[in-house]
């Protein structure tokens, strides 16, 4: 018999798994506890929990979590870790330290079916479904690396963003399981404005997730008219522009905060939509819906033929917005030397020994260097 993994279950349907055996549903809590805030996985040393209860855990259930394939750091201090998942698939994930936060960049699914394309990740296929063990893990695993889970260390993932491989709204209830985790008080507690949930517009799904959830949306929009985005983001010929903004402004209107505001992501290629006319466009488009603007430079991988926003471009493009009212940020490109940067993950093996060993091939040219003497 497959014993049963508990990584990622939720509070309450943890709660209704010791009532199915027979147990208060406080024993929920303990476990929860233990996994998420202590980083336990062994039964026997959840030492609050009954020797016959543990036993009893152990004969049928288990504590299954993806493993850390290998790490990479880049130069800026953004770190990328390849994971494999259950069948020997791996996917990434990525942390990025900034002074007030660190972020940690969370994947949904092997490749992802949406094929933008302008997104590594959608080059590679679709392969499936990541469960809510397997996307929960990859926090669990994060936070195990920078010894989170020890009480006298400070915690370094104050963010979560869902806007790794895949596309979350169509791996939907795992996504939101994995979430609710995120926020839970007994597990990691983090506040519902850090924690991010990014989609390219799968309308029937981001009109129910108002109903289930309470986390800062995200939307990869990155053309303003529809003869554009259905070039850019094939899923924007099922669901239109029109559609899609309407969804994101119903979704705000189900919170219980008024104040609330939507990020529209807008990736800027060079020469494909980040003319003057775009920008006006985008300000147009966006003018009923509470949002600000990340705009993120376009980042080149093998296999495409786009190239990256010029300087002048960028900066014209954010002044127009900014003249129009908009709040606009300009993503930073981190971890580009890994291949770390936005939709640049692919999740391959074999592209990441290759990189490893130039990056050792490298090391070895460098010229030893004299320090200067201390003064």
């Amino acid at each position: 018999m497959k014993k049963v993994n508990l990584a990622g279950l939720t509070l309450t349907k943890l709660e209704d798994f010791f009532s199915s055996l027979g147990h208060k549903k406080f024993r929920a809590v303990q476990l929860i506890k233990w996994i998420h805030q202590e980083g336990e996985l062994d039964f026997a040393r959840m030492t609050n929990l009954s020797k016959a209860l543990r036993e009893e855990l152990a004969d049928n259930c288990e504590i299954r979590l993806p493993e850390i394939v290998t790490c990479e750091e880049s130069q800026d201090g953004t770190k990328k870790w390849l994971v494999r998942v259950e069948g020997g698939s791996c996917i990434e994930m990525v942390y990025i330290p900034e002074r007030e936060r660190g972020t940690l960049c969370i994947s949904s699914q092997v490749g992802c079916s949406l094929d933008c394309s302008f997104c590594a990740t959608g080059k590679q296929g679709f392969h499936r479904d990541l469960t809510s063990a397997e996307i929960i893990g990859q926090l669990w695993l994060a936070a195990d690396s920078f010894s989170q889970f020890s009480r006298k260390s400070a915690r370094k993932i104050s963010n979560v963003v869902m806007m790794g491989m895949g596309e979350p709204l169509m791996n939907f209830e795992n996504v939101v399981d994995a979430m609710t985790l995120m926020l839970e008080d007994n597990a990691y507690g983090l506040s519902k404005r850090r924690v991010t949930l990014s989609t390219s517009g799968v309308v029937p799904q981001l009109d129910k997730l108002g109903d289930l959830i309470d986390v800062s949306l995200a939307i990869s929009l990155h053309a303003a008219n529809d003869e554009l985005r259905n070039s850019l983001v094939p899923i924007n010929k099922k669901y239109p522009i029109a559609k899609f903004i309407s969804s994101a402004k119903s979704y705000l209107e189900k919170l219980p905060d008024n104040h609330r505001k939507v990020t529209v992501e807008y990736t800027l290629i060079n020469k494909v939509n980040d003319r003057s006319h775009h920008a006006h466009e985008l300000a147009a488009l966006l003018r009923d819906l509470p949002c600000k603007i990340n705009l993120i430079p376009f980042n080149e991988f093998n296999g495409s033929n786009y190239k990256k926003v010029t300087k002048t471009a960028l900066n014209r493009f954010r002044d127009i917005l900014i003249a129009d009212g908009y709040t606009v940020t300009v993503r930073t490109t981190r971890g580009d030397d890994i291949a770390a940067a936005c939709g640049q993950l692919a999740g391959d093996v074999n592209d990441r020994t290759k990189r490893q060993k130039r990056f050792k091939e490298s090391l070895q040219e460098v010229q030893p260097v004299k320090l200067l003497e201390s003064v």
